[in-house]
């Protein structure tokens, strides 16, 4: 941060400050506690300033982002990105995707994969997808030892090493940021036990998809008493979580495990989210501390579809859009122990997510047939990653093709040979 400053500072007088200035924009940075129009201003891909108004002549290039919502890029802490296994019908394998096909184009410039790798082929993953895309990937390594190979895979006790997970997670520190159980269908807490050591270990989280509800381990008991301050429960709204009484009261224990430290994510997916829990939450006032999708390919046409999308069935079930902005956001970012992502403070990373609020009469579709209708919809517009404009819905970037020379899009080396007469 400092030789970010000192490069400001050695800039000379009347020079062009700023690489590029998003202006009149209505800045949602919960980190900071912004909720206003600012402009925003990037310099060598940090957020250099942001303020009421700063002039345009300071900037090589200014964008026009008046009426438009300007957030930190989203963070979507539950995804399946290990799509380069070839096996059939499999979290790692047909049902993950790629990153850079879904990320950009939704705001979201930070993808962490929730444990479709396993201590055995963590390193497979990092070589063949984390270390070639161009959105940040960052991962949590399962306990089992082949990840999400097949759910069978997830099952057998013995290839649960935690000792081997600490070793990754601590060789990996960049990129490894906890450790994830998932689908566990025995009678004991053998994957959250194990995932609680590796973690331990390796001082990181860990995640936990409860998978299957039994009555030798309830869902209450897990989040007071087996995951640790800081631990994350996804998939918060799946149907067999117990919320709230008859009566609409929530029920006293999730408050407890809050109070606790334990973090609540939303892990959308394909059959993880009912409206029923959600609002039942929501109206109680037990905001889900991270949005995320649970993308992955049984989800990504819906009912899912996106961050945004998820993030706007959310606020019409009565999450108010900071709130959504902070759980996509500033939230997610301190859960994965990242805080320099997720805010737009000066020296940042400047990762930003533009959005338009469109107001209309929309549909939102829970993963049970469960549907509402909600007012607004998040669209986004434009997305900057590392300072680079790298999705541009509406052509912010472009110059009338009118005004440039008369042989743009040719080539030095490009050939142009005319018809015969």
């Amino acid at each position: 941060m400092r030789e970010f400053f000192a490069l400001l500072l050695a800039l000379p007088l009347g020079a062009q400050t700023y690489d590029l200035l998003l202006k009149g924009g209505h800045v949602i940075d919960p980190r900071n506690n912004v909720d206003g129009l600012r402009d925003v201003a990037i310099t060598a891909g940090r957020i250099a300033a942001v303020a009421p108004a700063i002039d345009a002549s300071q900037a090589r290039r200014t964008l026009d982002v008046r009426g438009l919502y300007v957030t930190p890029g989203l963070i979507d802490l539950h995804v399946h990105l290990f799509a380069t296994t070839g096996v059939k019908d499999a979290w790692a394998g047909d049902n993950s995707i790629l990153p850079d096909g879904f990320s950009f184009r939704t705001g979201v410039t930070t993808m962490v994969d929730a444990g479709s790798s396993g201590w055995r082929n963590f390193e497979t993953f990092r070589h063949t997808v984390i270390d070639r895309a161009r959105t940040r990937v960052l991962a949590l390594i399962n306990i089992a030892g082949l990840g999400m190979m097949t759910d069978f895979a997830e099952q057998p006790v013995h290839d649960m090493n935690s000792a081997e997970v600490a070793r990754l997670a601590k060789k990996h520190r960049d990129v490894v940021v906890g450790v994830k159980s998932a689908h566990f269908q025995g009678p004991g807490w053998e994957s959250v036990d194990r995932a609680v050591e590796a973690g331990r270990l390796a001082s990181i989280p860990i995640m936990v998809d409860f998978g299957y509800f039994l009555k030798t381990r309830p869902y209450w008991q897990l989040v007071t008493d087996k995951l640790r301050a800081g631990d994350m429960s996804t998939h918060c709204y799946r149907g067999p979580v117990p919320i709230a009484d008859e009566n609409g009261k929530l029920y006293d224990y999730l408050l407890k495990a809050r109070a606790r430290g334990v973090k609540f994510d939303v892990g959308h997916g394909g059959g993880s989210f009912t409206f029923r829990n959600a609002f039942a939450a929501i109206s109680n006032k037990f905001y889900p501390d991270s949005i995320s999708t649970d993308l992955h390919t049984g989800s990504m046409n819906g009912p899912m579809f996106d961050m945004p999308s998820t993030m706007s069935k959310l606020m019409a079930i009565g999450l108010p859009l900071q709130e959504a902005v902070r759980a996509s956001t500033w939230n997610p970012a301190q859960q994965i122990q990242r805080p320099d992502l997720g805010h737009l403070s000066g020296g940042a990373v400047a990762d930003i997510a533009v959005f338009r609020l469109q107001d209309g009469d929309f549909g939102f579709a829970d993963s049970s047939r469960g549907a509402v209708k909600g007012k607004q919809r998040l669209v986004c517009e434009l997305t900057v990653k590392d300072g680079q404009s790298v999705f541009d819905w509406n052509s912010r970037n472009g110059v009338d093709w009118k005004t440039l020379p008369k042989d743009y899009g040719i080539r030095p080396v490009d050939l142009i040979i005319p018809p015969p007469k």
